[in-house]
């Protein structure tokens, strides 16, 4: 039994079998990582944590966009 794998094993998944199942998932995350950009872009006048959010928001790719929308709006200032 093997218990590691090495990058000699990629080489034998058809990744065009796979493709499939994993563009629908980059795109919706690509568009929810848009989305959450431009309305932070919009409302930047009024969020906190602005630099913050937008590194929350890139590089933690779809949980990023996520957390901005359940979290990230409702911190706006009061004015």
């Amino acid at each position: 039994m093997q218990m590691h794998y090495g990058w000699n094993e990629l080489k034998d998944i058809d990744f065009m079998s796979v493709l499939p199942v994993i563009l629908p998932v980059l795109i919706v995350g690509v568009i929810l990582i848009l989305i959450a950009l431009m309305d932070l872009y919009k409302h930047r006048k009024t969020r906190k944590n602005v630099l913050l959010w937008s590194l929350i928001i890139i590089f933690l790719n779809t949980f990023g966009p996520i957390l901005y929308f359940v979290i990230g709006r409702k911190d706006r200032e009061r004015t």
